[in-house]
């Protein structure tokens, strides 16, 4: 297992959970791959509220809005990672044909060990 640095970076992928690739959600065909290629770790939340580029917006109050519910994906590891892997998530987005909003943000790691078997 490699070791996180101090100054790590956070991703993170603003996308809807009706969003699909292949038919998988875009979540999980995210996180699959960020897994896959060995990023350190990564965690998807589901909001309850959001509205972005286009201004609609998307709330589990309204009946009528609620099929797409946000979804943030957060991805943790090296700079040189990170930036290789959003050109991969930006044409994923792409191919899914959907919107989104990636960020990045420096993150000051204070601990990371696997469980203990």
């Amino acid at each position: 297992m490699e070791t996180l640095r101090e100054d790590s970076k956070l991703l993170r992928i603003f996308i809807g959970d009706a969003d699909i690739l292949n038919h998988t959600p875009l979540y999980e065909a995210i996180l699959l791959k960020a897994k896959s290629i060995g990023l350190a770790g990564g965690t998807v939340m589901r909001g309850i509220m959001s509205y972005g580029a286009s201004s609609r917006l998307h709330t589990v109050k309204l009946l009528d809005l609620s099929e797409d519910l946000p979804v943030v994906i957060e991805i943790i590891d090296h700079e040189d990672k990170i930036r290789a892997f959003i050109e991969v998530v930006g044409k994923m987005i792409e191919e899914a044909g959907c919107g989104g909003l990636i960020t990045v943000e420096k993150a000051e790691v204070a601990y990371y060990k696997p469980k203990k078997t």
